[in-house]
């Protein structure tokens, strides 16, 4: 029985498998097809669960072997961590605007972490050379954290290699398939939003 080769382009991270034929196997029955080994937060739903929840546990499964591997490449190729790739992608995104740097406590928040783990990220990069660290003029009690241009190369460098790894990850969906989960998931954020808000009042 014949079969297509997987193609593969280069790039400067290694080789970027192309978008392979859609597996014909049904999903219902995902813990079968994957294994115990792979099923990951799948594993707990049961068949009497509501929709909502196993969307919810799909939807974590997903995001975790996804993030795993955007993981394991990083620090295969790059020998850098999500979270200092990500404190890093949110200088490198107010680059242009605020040249001088984001304060620590604006960092903190795009990030959704603490500041003592936001310090221990500084301290790192300013020790290697990508990021400054300076007072705030505007307010003295104020830190500002900016890309160094040493930073700011380093960064785009990975940058280009993980949004090929993402769209490669993500090649099971058409385009188009793409596109309504992109869309599906921007209502939801919106009604969790508009949810946990009217939450807070009550």
């Amino acid at each position: 029985m014949s079969s297509t080769p997987r193609r593969s382009v280069a790039s400067s991270g290694g080789l970027v498998k192309a978008r392979l034929p859609r597996d014909p196997r049904p999903i219902d029955r995902l813990d079968e097809l994957l294994g115990d080994d792979a099923i990951g937060h799948e594993g707990r739903a049961a068949t009497t669960n509501h929709a909502a929840v196993k969307t919810w546990l799909r939807l974590l499964s997903c995001t975790t072997q996804i993030e795993t591997e955007i993981r394991r490449r990083l620090r295969l190729h790059f020998d850098m961590t999500l979270p200092r790739f990500d404190y890093l992608a949110q200088l490198h995104r107010f680059h242009q605007e605020q040249p001088e740097g984001l304060r620590m406590n604006a960092l903190s928040r795009y990030l959704m972490v603490t500041g003592g783990n936001v310090t221990s990220l500084t301290d790192e990069l300013e020790k290697s050379g990508h990021v400054t660290r300076q007072v705030d003029p505007q307010d003295r009690r104020s830190t500002r954290i900016a890309l160094t241009p040493r930073g700011k190369r380093a960064f785009e460098r990975v940058a280009e290699e993980h949004e090929r790894w993402v769209i490669e990850l993500l090649a099971g969906l058409a385009a188009g398939e793409g596109e309504q989960l992109h869309a599906l998931l921007g209502h939801l954020r919106l009604s969790l939003a508009r949810r946990l808000q009217d939450d807070k009042t009550r």
